[in-house]
């Protein structure tokens, strides 16, 4: 390290380009670990005020910024280099960089990523660079604004994560200020949008950034409800004093529903993993995403009550009697969509929506109509869809969830990740969505549950979801992914415990019952059409397996006074386990039937 400080120290304005990048490539490629504590910070220090005052008379010229700036981060990824760079004046300087370099985006995006490198090492400057003196927060989301580069998007979106995570304060006025004319709620949006055209291109760090963006506003929508005076969603709100999130809502975060909504519906699928990042970062935010009443149009593509008034008074034109047309609810200066227009004279499809008309043509799943406020329609089925194929995926045929092979899969394909984690916010949205909707519980049912349903064999058996669901209800090694299936089929049967026996069977949800505080078997609503314990051909179901009644005729060729024999061991069999205390009294079935007159003495 000594020798390439002095080599670096001795390097002028005036040294062969050639070897000022042999010096810095050096310090690129050194060993880690390696540095003198000192001698690093020395040699930051002379970067950062030669990269300031690169030019003709500096030893670094305009060309050699991008490789300077990567040495600076090679050097910053130890904490006795950030610890310099974390400073207000490195921040500052380093911000100052990014933005004189605008036009190379490699040294801009270098300059960057030592802040990153920073924030990440050094926590107390997560509030540093919120600083006034520093500024960092606004400036950051003003280039975040800027940009449509991906390499950029995930720099910039990690930074501002960071922030929010030391600094949650910093959340209000990141929501609530202006970032160059926009709120970052639209700013979000816009970039969630061209990000998932991006991926769907397959251009390179399209993935990564998006899963950034998305980590940032999972941040937001779960502090800025509990930090401002937000709408309580449920009567447990208002009574717990700790706040959850999903408990509280402000319509100031409105806008980022839509495009949440059509990035989960609009990603591809990855191999092998049905699931993964990005997607996975999308179902967390839905969740977080209250369905009530202003955001039930946004969710399930029904036009709320005042677009339904203003269109009964207006002229329809084919567009306006489209089902599938939305108009905002909202005033001018709120968007249900960060990109779209204002103006109703003249609305503009957003970037996704536009790029999806033409990567998607003749894809029922991609398709966007020109209207503004098209709000996806398949949300339950795109969640449904990836429930089906990541259960056949970990689960294949009818295999039982705890086996060993379950396990060993899941570690060679995924590491440390877990299937609680991996599979259980999937299974959570879909149950939200059945409990704020009815339409979206019967389509649930109706998949899993079908009136046509194969009852001839245990249903806990089958090889499709259904089985898969059953199957994990006892299962010990997925302890959050079986509860989590339990509640979404409990949501499914409109939280009725009778119903949801009887459409499976008690056997296979007497467990989860149990642990809801339901200790009995349900008694049967004969009154409902969903607790009916036959199947629509009129054979009974046995309401312990869901499966179809097997009538058990009697033992042919048993005389009377063979039944009398057989009746008397099992006399003398009940009584021997009354006197031995293994057997109550009541519990004696022969005593019972006995005092009930239903049998002889």
């Amino acid at each position: 390290m000594a020798d390439i400080l002095k080599t670096y120290t001795a390097l002028s304005a005036s040294s062969p380009r050639s070897d000022v990048s042999d010096v810095l490539n050096s310090v690129i490629n050194a060993i880690p670990f390696t540095f003198d504590r000192t001698q690093r910070v020395d040699l930051i220090k002379l970067l950062l005020q030669d990269l300031k005052n690169c030019g003709p008379k500096s030893r670094l010229s305009i060309k050699d910024a991008a490789q300077a700036l990567l040495a600076l981060k090679t050097l910053g990824k130890d904490p006795a280099g950030s610890g310099h760079l974390a400073t207000a004046t490195g921040l500052s300087t380093l911000l100052s960089l990014s933005t004189a370099f605008k036009d190379d985006t490699e040294a801009s995006s270098e300059a960057l990523r030592c802040i990153a490198n920073a924030l990440l090492l050094i926590e107390p400057a997560r509030s540093t660079i919120l600083e006034k003196e520093v500024n960092g927060g606004e400036a950051c989301a003003v280039l975040l604004e800027k940009t449509n580069s991906p390499d950029m998007i995930f720099i910039l979106s990690r930074i501002l994560f960071l922030c929010t995570v030391s600094g949650p304060d910093y959340v209000i006025a990141l929501v609530e200020e202006k970032h160059h004319g926009k709120t970052f709620v639209e700013i979000v949006g816009s970039k969630l949008d061209s990000l998932t055209v991006a991926i769907l291109a397959g251009t390179k760090m399209a993935r990564e950034s998006m899963s950034e963006l998305l980590k940032l506003t999972y941040n937001i929508l779960m502090h800025y409800p509990k930090m401002v005076e937000a709408e309580p969603q449920t009567q447990e709100a208002l009574e717990d004093e700790h706040k959850v999130i999903g408990d509280f809502w402000s319509p100031k975060l409105d806008g980022l529903l839509p495009p949440l909504l059509r990035t989960f519906t609009a990603l591809p699928p990855t191999f092998p993993s049905p699931i993964s990042s990005p997607l996975t970062h999308v179902i967390h935010a839905l969740i977080a995403v209250p369905a009530n009443p202003s955001l039930r149009h946004v969710w399930f593509g029904i036009p709320s009550s005042s677009s339904r008034s203003s269109a009964s008074n207006s002229p329809k034109s084919p567009a306006s009697q489209s089902p599938q047309r939305v108009e905002s609810s909202q005033p001018s200066s709120r968007s249900d969509s960060p990109t779209y227009s204002n103006s109703p004279a003249s609305p503009k499809p957003s970037t996704l929506d536009r790029a999806l008309s033409v990567l998607a043509a003749g894809r029922r799943s991609l398709s966007r109509s020109p209207s503004p406020n098209n709000i996806p329609t398949n949300v339950l089925q795109r969640a449904c869809d990836l429930l089906d194929v990541s259960f056949s995926h970990y689960f294949p045929g009818d295999v039982d969830p705890d086996h060993p092979d379950v396990r060993n899969s899941i570690k060679q394909e995924t590491g440390d990740s877990s299937l609680d984690d991996m599979l259980s916010p999937l299974v959570l949205l879909v149950t939200k969505l059945c409990l704020v909707d009815d339409a979206s519980r019967a389509k649930v049912r109706q998949r899993l549950v079908p009136e046509d349903l194969d009852r001839t064999h245990p249903l806990e058996g089958r090889g499709d979801t259904l089985g898969r669901c059953l199957r994990l209800l006892p299962c010990v090694y997925h302890p959050r992914l079986k509860d989590a299936v339990g509640e979404m089929l409990y949501a499914m049967a409109d939280r009725n415990a009778s119903t949801l026996s009887a459409l499976v069977g008690y056997g296979n949800v007497a467990g989860f019952l149990f642990h809801k505080g339901i200790l009995n078997a349900p008694p049967q609503d004969s009154g409902s059409s969903n607790a009916s314990l036959t199947t629509p051909s009129g054979q009974a179901i046995n309401p312990v397996t869901g499966t179809i009644q097997q009538s058990v005729p009697d033992e042919p060729g048993m005389t009377e006074e063979e039944k009398e024999r057989e009746m008397e061991k099992l006399f003398v069999l009940f009584n021997r386990l009354e006197r031995t205390g293994a057997l109550a009294p009541e519990q004696n079935p022969i005593r019972n039937a006995i005092q009930q007159g239903k049998m002889g003495i």
